[in-house]
């Protein structure tokens, strides 16, 4: 009994003299929190000023498209950007050059891309209106009788699974119409 009270006194004890520490440590002078900042603030005005760091953005930059390029062409040059662009025309009607048969690939491929990016989109909302809630029970009566949204949007996707077929089909007609020709295989990728 005695041992209890006298462990309380001693830790009664032990916890005053933290007290008593925590509070002289945060007792400061406000002279010395004033000298402080002053030195700071002296530090900061004689400290060297940062150097400029040069970006992308300042650098000027020279446009590169073609019109651009045949403006700042001297008339010289301009004569043979002309006849550039003519020939690059050319190429693309040869059905024995690369430009042609890149440019056959890339609009079907393009073509063939946003099919699927459409196709997706059709297959998400056709999951959608299979698990939509109608909040009018009217509306939920007709659509669960005939189901026309599910039904239109059913056949869209139909429509564009035969679309992207096809032009999956045109790129293999492709491949088999320049191998045919003679034309390098890289040209249609």
């Amino acid at each position: 009994m005695v041992t209890k009270a006298l462990l309380r006194v001693a830790l009664a004890g032990v916890f005053v003299a933290f007290a008593a520490v925590a509070a002289s440590a945060q007792a400061t002078d406000p002279d010395d929190v004033a000298a402080a900042a002053r030195k700071a603030r002296e530090q900061q005005k004689t400290a060297p000023k940062p150097k400029k760091v040069v970006t992308n953005d300042d650098i000027p930059s020279k446009s590169t498209t073609p019109d651009a390029a045949a403006k700042t062409a001297t008339p010289a040059e301009g004569g043979q950007a002309e006849g550039q662009a003519g020939n690059a025309a050319k190429d693309e009607d040869d059905p024995k050059k690369e430009a042609y048969w890149h440019k056959k690939y890339s609009d079907i491929h393009d073509k063939l891309t946003q099919a699927e990016k459409d196709l997706d989109v059709y297959q998400r909302e056709l999951n959608t209106d299979q698990v939509q809630y109608y909040n009018d029970p009217q509306k939920a009566l007709v659509e669960q009788h005939n189901r026309t949204d599910i039904n239109d949007k059913t056949a869209k996707v139909d429509a564009k699974k035969k679309e992207v077929d096809g032009l999956k089909q045109q790129l293999t007609d492709l491949d088999e119409e320049c191998r045919k020709s003679g034309c390098d295989p890289g040209w249609v990728r």
